[in-house]
């Protein structure tokens, strides 16, 4: 049985960037419901006291329903993980692959903002390592999620307006600049292959 895991930070550390308003729907809600449903559509079938990245593979091409819970509540746990209440500088082994990758830090950045601006609808904008070692900017659609695929995640932003419709109405530009005040470089450092 799949449980909610708790925010990594106090609901109001990311104001005014993410309010405890938005937290509370968003986490107490959102991703709430997907554990719920998760755990309800899973309950007595083959899947049940599976790992959730083994129910994401296993569900992804076989039951669209299954795997959009188990994909969203992975991606939301893995988008708390990515968070902090106070600005971080990225450390000198993550900073060195991305300017390996992307040439400097701030071209990774222009690179994810622009992902994550442009994707059309919902979804995610990610930081992966393939499997050479090389990071790359993607997206994915609603609940898609690079998790059993041949991309390991190491970043991500939540896109869906929900993430930020309380506190930026439909300014998505504005949410995407705030984020760089809060990414977790430690942790996104510790998913490195």
């Amino acid at each position: 049985m799949f449980i909610l895991p708790d925010l990594p930070f106090a609901p109001d550390a990311l104001a005014p960037w993410t309010s405890a308003a938005t937290l509370a729907f968003h986490h107490g809600k959102h991703h709430a419901g997907y554990v719920s449903k998760l755990n309800e559509a899973i309950d007595g079938t083959e899947l049940e006291g599976e790992a959730l990245e083994e129910i994401i593979a296993a569900s992804r091409e076989r039951n669209q329903k299954v795997f959009n819970l188990a994909a969203q509540h992975f991606n939301h746990s893995f988008f708390w993980n990515s968070l902090v209440a106070d600005a971080q500088a990225p450390s000198d082994t993550i900073l060195k692959l991305i300017v390996r990758d992307f040439t400097s830090l701030d071209a990774f950045r222009d690179q994810f903002n622009a992902c994550a601006l442009a994707h059309f609808g919902s979804g995610w904008a990610w930081l992966v390592q393939d499997a050479t070692g090389k990071l790359l900017v993607k997206d994915t659609h609603d609940a898609q999620t690079p998790v059993a695929t041949d991309l390991r995640p190491i970043l991500t932003l939540d896109v869906w307006e929900h993430a930020y419709y309380l506190d930026h109405q439909n300014d998505r530009a504005r949410f995407i600049k705030g984020f760089w005040d809060h990414v977790n470089w430690a942790g996104a450092a510790e998913q490195l292959i």
